[in-house]
């Protein structure tokens, strides 16, 4: 049985930052397309950031410069590290992998919000 579990998400003020991780089980992130994305109240889903098997990363305009994906293949744990955050970072943050032949899988989120 797969399982993502998101943490790290809370309350930060403007210009704060926070760490997200994803324990994954059941699958082995380093061979995957793993991912975060996140959805804002009233918003359409966005992807965040992506890190591939062999390690190359992309990520949204929006968090460019700002947003850090990375993994631990040790700990098969995925991280978001979110610095200088914005009101407009609030959602929340879906941690997700992808291979071919594969189902995709999702975690159930963890809650970011950017307020002081």
């Amino acid at each position: 049985q797969v399982q993502l579990v998101e943490s790290g998400g809370g309350l930060v003020q403007p210009g704060g930052s926070l760490r997200l991780s994803c324990a994954a089980s059941g699958i082995i992130v380093r061979l995957y397309t793993m991912g975060w994305s996140r959805q804002a109240p009233g918003k359409l889903r966005e992807l965040v950031a992506t890190i591939t098997s062999s390690g190359r990363t992309v990520y949204a305009d929006s968090v460019t410069g700002r947003f850090t994906i990375s993994r631990d293949d040790a700990g098969n744990t995925l991280y978001l590290q979110m610095n200088s955050l914005k009101s407009q970072d609030t959602a929340v943050y879906y941690c997700h992998s992808r291979r071919m032949g594969d189902t995709n899988y999702w975690g159930r989120g963890t809650q970011v919000t950017v307020s002081s």
